[in-house]
């Protein structure tokens, strides 16, 4: 068979053989996860049901650059290795757990994101039950924490122009462990055009946070809050077996507001399926337990 030759009459070994990787700029790549859980706070009443509050994985750095920030896990990706199985070793590395939701949420590519050099991140969400979770601070980390965290909008405006529409909305990160507060305002920016739609998200306050993570934790806090409207991905923040009124505490934590009882079981209820387990926690009357029921196409 004739071999195909380009333009310059080169086969594909003859022009792999002068090729010159050296002449493009190389990024480095990196994995940097949001991993997410749903514990219960404390409560002094134990008459009372615990409210429960949606929490973020974070670690302090302890070294440069950004040292004494607090950031999202990760690390680069090594050779032979794709982003996917980077993220799983770095979570396996540090959680000491595998094999849960882990979701692929976008490349953050600014050239002038890390101040070392130009480095890609591959970010990733997931979603954990944190009592199963075995903390492990990295090499380049001084402490690993759950960190409470919420995203509120500040502020949101509108605009109209010939053959588009724009919405900027300003979102106040907060997230809280013990006395250490650190927080953020995102602003997000919508543009849609007939022919598509296009997103920028910028930092516009920054308080303790490594490098562009505060973007991250917006774009995975929106994503999150966007699939429990029409997945069941919120399953996996519950422990296998819960309450009703559990599963709607991990949704209003998601979606930063209160539901109503009777319109979420309506819609959400088929999520669930009934068990013949009762609670038996002291102080309380007994409530069904369910257990997640895993829906077919």
């Amino acid at each position: 068979m004739k071999e195909l030759r380009d333009k310059n009459g080169l086969t594909e070994k003859e022009f792999l053989d002068a090729y010159r990787p050296g002449d493009y700029e190389k990024p480095s790549v990196a994995v940097d996860m949001a991993i997410f859980s749903a514990a219960d706070k404390k409560e002094e009443n134990y008459r009372k049901l615990p409210e429960k509050e949606l929490r973020l994985l974070l670690i302090c750095r302890g070294g440069h650059p950004c040292l004494g920030c607090w950031a999202l896990p990760g690390g680069f990706v090594e050779p032979e290795e794709n982003t996917e199985q980077a993220a799983a070793r770095e979570l396996k590395e540090e959680t000491g757990v595998e094999n849960i939701y882990l979701e692929q949420l976008y490349t953050f590519s600014d050239p002038h994101r890390d101040p070392r050099t130009w480095v890609m991140s591959c970010s990733y969400l997931a979603l954990i039950d944190s009592s199963k979770v075995n903390i492990e601070a990295g090499d380049d980390a001084e402490r690993a924490l759950w960190f409470s965290v919420k995203l509120n909008i500040e502020s949101q405006q509108t605009r109209e122009y010939d053959g588009g529409f724009g919405k900027t909305t300003d979102l106040r990160l907060e997230m809280k462990n013990g006395d250490t507060v650190l927080s953020a305002l995102v602003r997000h920016s919508v543009t849609r055009y007939d022919c598509g739609t296009s997103e920028k998200y910028e930092i516009l306050e920054n308080n303790g946070i490594a490098f562009d993570h505060a973007k991250i934790i917006t774009y995975a806090i929106l994503r999150l809050r966007g699939k429990v409207q029409y997945t069941d991905i919120a399953l996996n923040l519950v422990p296998e077996y819960f309450t009703l009124t559990q599963l709607q505490q991990i949704y209003e934590i998601i979606l930063g507001k209160p539901l109503i009882k009777a319109a979420f079981r309506r819609k959400y209820g088929i999520l669930a399926e009934p068990t013949e387990l009762q609670t038996s926690d002291a102080g309380h009357r007994p409530s069904q337990l369910f257990r997640r029921k895993w829906l077919t196409e």
